[in-house]
């Protein structure tokens, strides 16, 4: 028998509904897809691959959520943090324009999801707001907008007195409104999406680290320490934590995103006059930052934010303070809000903020480097997974491929991560106005 897994001291730990773990896997088994990793997108390509009757078997090294999935602040975004759309259409030709238009409306769909499979993961499609937070940035909020509506997309430029009427605060000087955005619970999404999904005949075997995985002959064979499952198509959907359990697992991909450690919290629930006047619409808000300030509401009117720092010392307590002081700067009426939980874990960064997708050969798939933008991304690209090794016509998927590069030097950018999230930071304060 298997000790339990243990959760980080997250707010969604507290909250999220209770799953019974799947057992871990024994034996060899078939199946006509195997899925390394049970996040969004792994969940995601169970469940549309379940959906259409295929036989799908998805190994997850610690429990359903464990990971990214279930440590983020939740928030359900339809962008990318800087690789507009044209840059992808410039980069990827048609097969780029299908990729941005599939982020664009990649909000939408996971919320589509929850309403079709009944899914219990506190929901609020209530609109994602990227405030400027210069006005300059402003012009550049322009731009995206504009960018977004040639592709289709319904979002808007609030200025200033709209920005301050949103936000219920004058420190930002307008943005972007994107009403399909919003929030959810990220650990009760990742384990509803695991009960759909089984619901619809997948199985899920849980504490099975994948040790290795190969293409022999016709098939894929992925391999823990007590079973193997061999199957025709393969996805990888491990992102952020590709290594943490298994080093030689695929190393390449593991090295080529830098994993950020990224502390999320959760203040006390505020009163609903404090609620009413901040944030009244309970959009999920982050702004136009290198070292971005967000925030939402979570379902007992927690404003549940976070924050990112050099590591040294005291790491939690330093995080703490600064998102409780960013909160009470932009909002005085709050002052330094008490957080009562606070917790972290890593997201996968690109230099360029080009998420990578790969073809590990035929019929298997990866993709890295979410760049804080994983939850909609990350469920949409489970579904063009799935889609692919279904056999769909690649012409109509959208996945601009590219082969998996590691980055020279990684262990040494790794560790220099938190030096460029800081330059991130002192560009922004010292950019000229566009």
């Amino acid at each position: 028998m298997t000790d339990p897994v243990t959760f980080p001291p997250s707010l969604w730990a507290d909250t999220a509904p209770d799953r019974v773990p799947a057992p871990p896997l024994q034996g060899t088994i078939e199946a006509d897809t195997v899925i390394i990793g049970g996040g969004f997108t792994g969940l995601s390509a169970a469940l549309h691959l379940a959906r259409e009757g295929r036989k799908v078997v998805l190994l997850e090294g610690q429990a359903v959520g464990w990971g990214a999935s279930g440590r983020n602040n939740g928030q359900v975004i339809p962008t990318l943090t800087a690789a507009e759309p044209d840059a992808w259409v410039a980069r990827f030709g048609e097969t780029g324009r299908r990729f941005a238009e599939l982020i664009g409306g990649s909000a939408g769909l996971l919320f589509d999801i929850v309403r079709r499979e009944g899914l219990k993961a506190e929901a609020e499609q209530s609109g994602w707001f990227q405030p400027a937070h210069s006005p300059g940035r402003v012009k550049l909020s322009a731009k995206r907008v504009e960018a977004w509506r040639r592709f289709g997309f319904d979002v808007s430029l609030k200025d200033a007195r709209e920005t301050a009427e949103l936000l219920g605060s004058e420190f930002w000087h307008g943005g972007m409104y994107a009403p399909s955005g919003g929030h959810i619970n990220p650990l009760a999404l990742a384990r509803e999406l695991a009960r759909a999904a089984e619901g619809h005949g997948a199985v899920i075997h849980e504490q099975s680290p994948v040790k290795w995985f190969e293409r022999q002959g016709a098939e894929w064979v992925a391999a823990t320490a007590t079973g193997k499952v061999r199957a025709r198509a393969l996805i990888l959907a491990s992102n952020a934590y590709t290594g943490k359990l298994a080093g030689g697992l695929a190393p390449k991909i593991a090295r080529s995103f830098i994993p950020v450690h990224s502390w999320q919290m959760a203040t006390e629930p505020l009163g609903e006059d404090l609620r009413r006047r901040i944030l009244p619409g309970r959009q999920a808000v982050s702004d136009t930052r290198g070292d971005l300030r967000f925030f939402r509401y979570d379902a007992r009117n927690r404003l549940i934010t976070g924050a990112a720092i050099i590591p040294g010392w005291n790491d939690a307590g330093r995080a703490e303070a600064k998102a409780a002081q960013n909160l009470g700067e932009a909002f005085p009426e709050l002052g330094m809000p008490k957080m009562t939980h606070v917790w972290s874990g890593y997201l996968s960064m690109n230099w360029d903020r080009f998420p990578r997708v790969h073809n590990l050969g035929p019929d298997g798939w990866a993709w890295a480097g979410c760049n804080g933008r994983g939850v909609a991304l990350g469920t949409a690209l489970g579904r063009e997974m799935a889609r692919a090794v279904a056999g769909e016509d690649p012409r109509g998927l959208a996945l601009p491929v590219t082969e998996p590069q590691a980055f020279p030097y990684h262990a040494l950018l790794t560790r220099l991560a938190p030096a460029y999230l800081a330059w991130l930071r002192r560009k922004d304060l010292h950019e000229p106005d566009l």
